[in-house]
């Protein structure tokens, strides 16, 4: 099997051609990155010190892939993940950007998958979900958390106890960054349609875990254990300013796993799109994270209060995989309390990494 995997210098790119490459003796393993992320020099040792070999390359330039060899599958890791990201028009990333990178990459990608008749594996986001439907679960306040507070709307298709299921609303707003994956998740279903090869979506949740390179944009577990761990400012912000709003995470592997298995099926009778995340179990408050640090790092951990919502901030997000579980016999590894711990060990143990990573 030969995997191309676009964005492979990401935290998520590299992870998953880590595990390709332990899990799928004798596949050949490959990918393109731009080499503009913090952290994508860091991983591209770490990708050639597996073997794993990385071409210089922009996703927006449809030139870039035509000169990559053919694969049997594409895993597209390239994407700026930021819901913020076109809005404040900073230079990291202008709409033009984010439009460029989201958007036209994944058509440059389709063009190359329609041309080498190669399968897709599109990562894509919980962000595409509406924002005000998401607004609307009614929830209660406990001690820790926002818990959902049954009975849930019967206008509100996939909201459960499990969490939000793929027939979630995904009208707008959604964010520019939702809208891109969104548009994109589109295209690979109706190219895999039309051109006859096959799709799988997989829309993420939070991806964590130790070695992450420590950007609010990748993951706000690691973020947040990272900063404790080097006492860097901190602020519960939005929603009362309590730390109450609940995410839930998953590892890098836990989603290579699946990504396996979809490759090595690529005609199953499956839904083509999946939520792929930690469930109740990988769920977490910024509070409860919180208290795990101080707890495992043996210090009162000081957190400021910014209480007005920000654009686009939700108050609870809790994935529900029961599909994934159903079709593909997945589910996540790790419960949220004990991959937060493990990052804590990790980080006492890599302090000279992370403080890099905020230098």
């Amino acid at each position: 099997m030969r995997i191309l995997i676009t964005g492979i210098c990401g935290y998520v790119g590299s992870r998953l051609a880590m595990c390709f490459k332990e899990n799928l003796p004798g596949a050949h393993i490959y990918g393109i990155d731009n080499f503009l992320r913090h952290g994508a020099a860091f991983n591209l040792q770490l990708l050639r010190s597996k073997g794993i070999h990385v071409a210089h390359g922009d996703v927006r330039l449809g030139c870039d892939l035509r000169t990559l060899p053919d694969s049997d599958w594409v895993v597209d890791c390239a994407a700026n993940p930021s819901v913020l990201a076109g809005v404040a028009q900073t230079k990291d990333c202008t709409t033009e950007q984010l439009v460029g990178y989201n958007l036209h990459g994944t058509l440059n990608i389709l063009e190359y998958c329609r041309e080498r008749k190669s399968g897709l594996v599109l990562l894509s986001t919980s962000r595409v979900y509406s924002i005000p439907a998401l607004c609307r679960i009614p929830l209660k306040e406990t001690a820790s958390r926002f818990e959902l507070a049954p009975p849930l709307p019967s206008d509100l298709p996939g909201m459960s106890t499990h969490g939000i299921a793929e027939e979630f609303p995904t009208s707008s707003p959604i964010s520019l960054y939702g809208a891109t994956k969104l548009a994109s998740e589109v295209m690979a279903l109706e190219y895999g349609a039309a051109f006859g090869f096959p799709v799988w979506v997989d829309r993420c949740g939070v991806i964590g875990g130790p070695g992450q390179l420590g950007r609010i944009d990748q993951g706000i577990f690691s973020f947040w254990v990272y900063s404790c761990a080097l006492g860097r400012p901190l602020q519960y912000v939005g929603f009362g300013g309590t730390g109450k709003q609940v995410r839930d995470c998953i590892l890098a592997e836990d989603l290579a796993n699946l990504v396996v298995r979809q490759m090595s099926n690529p005609d199953k009778s499956a839904p083509r799109v999946l939520n792929v995340g930690g469930g109740p179990d990988g769920a977490l408050s910024l509070w409860e994270i919180t208290q795990i640090c101080e707890e495992e790092f043996g210090h009162a951990i000081q957190v400021g209060v910014s209480p007005e919502n920000r654009p686009y901030d939700i108050p609870y997000f809790v994935t529900d995989c029961r599909r994934a579980q159903e079709f593909w016999d997945w589910k996540p590894s790790c419960r949220a309390p004990d991959l937060v711990a493990n990052l804590c060990h990790w980080s006492a143990s890599n302090m000279d990494f992370i403080r890099g990573l905020f230098s």
